[in-house]
């Protein structure tokens, strides 16, 4: 049986199909080309991330196959519901990138509230120039400890966020449609944990205590935060988003950030990918990342192992 890996997959992941009878391609197949290269070679299962799109056209097109598979969480790439419809299997790995995830917000918030977006701009530029300058510049930074971080979204990479936060002695608050309330253990490299009960709030409440926002939300049709959002939140709060684009106005943050409502955002996601908008790129109190949130070795090495398994438990052991 052949899997076509058509955004990559790790090297374990490869191993682990391989040892198990199945081949797998890793020939990077162009959107257009993805239904014809499945049916010439005969291909039972496709495996992608987010740049690959499975719709009702290749699934309509490829009767022969069997598994569609998704490294990582959202699954707005694939027509889920008609390919189960049509008695294919759709998979992913919604517990494997949480932490890389959660890491990547901490590294726009430590970011934001250093500057060193900014400076590692400025640095190269002016740095022998204008060192006590720049130093200036970038002397009223924050602490995170001891300051209040709201998370929207609070499942599985929500509350790994939880934990970083409440390792660093920040305090926790959330707002989840459907989670009411969770047990979040913090574990230590000795082996001490503690757990920590944390009860979710209504999304205004958030937005008015919180210091830092971050989001954790599947694809919506319309914004979680607008401007009627932004207008209810602190002045001078801090907002990251490594969910999804589409999830924040990009205009009405622009708009806060010229009016001091927002101190620095950090985006992983944009309205547009890939071509985010140059408003957005070339906003100096952005601190900005290309998509990579799962993009660990250690993420994408678990991604990888967990597809394969699942993968063989479906067509395997029957």
């Amino acid at each position: 049986m052949k899997v076509l890996a058509n955004d990559g997959i790790s090297k374990s992941g490869i191993t682990t199909l391989e040892q198990a009878g199945f081949e797998v391609i890793t020939t990077k197949v162009a959107q257009e080309q993805v239904a014809n290269y499945i049916n010439t070679n005969d291909v039972q299962v496709i495996l992608v991330r987010s740049a690959t799109k499975v719709k009702q056209d290749i699934i309509d097109a490829c009767p022969g196959l069997k598994i569609i598979g998704r490294g990582g969480v959202g699954m707005d790439n694939i027509d889920v519901e008609y390919a189960r419809s049509k008695g294919i299997h759709v998979i992913n790995t919604p517990a494997s990138s949480s932490e890389s995830v959660a890491e990547l917000v901490f590294a726009h918030l430590f970011s934001g509230v250093r500057f060193l977006h900014d400076a590692n701009r400025n640095m190269p530029l002016e740095g022998d120039t204008n060192f006590n300058g720049l130093k200036k510049a970038y002397a009223d930074g924050l602490e995170l400890r001891g300051k209040t971080i709201g998370i929207i979204g609070f499942g599985r990479i929500g509350q790994a966020v939880a934990k970083l936060a409440l390792g660093i002695g920040m305090k926790v608050i959330a707002a989840d449609k459907y989670i009411n309330e969770a047990v979040i253990r913090v574990d230590f490299y000795n082996g001490q944990f503690i757990n920590v009960d944390i009860s979710t709030e209504p999304l205004e409440d958030v937005l008015k205590q919180a210091d830092f926002i971050t989001l954790h939300v599947p694809a919506q049709d319309g914004y979680v935060l607008d401007k009627a959002e932004f207008e209810m939140m602190k002045n001078e709060v801090g907002i990251v988003n490594c969910a999804r684009g589409g999830v924040i106005n990009e205009v009405a943050l622009i708009e806060a950030i010229d009016n001091r409502k927002v101190l620095f955002a950090g985006l992983d996601v944009f309205e547009n990918e890939p071509t985010p908008e140059i408003q957005i790129l070339m906003q100096p109190k952005i601190s900005l990342t290309p998509h990579i949130g799962a993009a660990t070795l250690e993420a994408q090495d678990r991604i990888g192992t967990e597809l394969a398994e699942q993968i063989i438990s479906l067509l395997k052991n029957k």
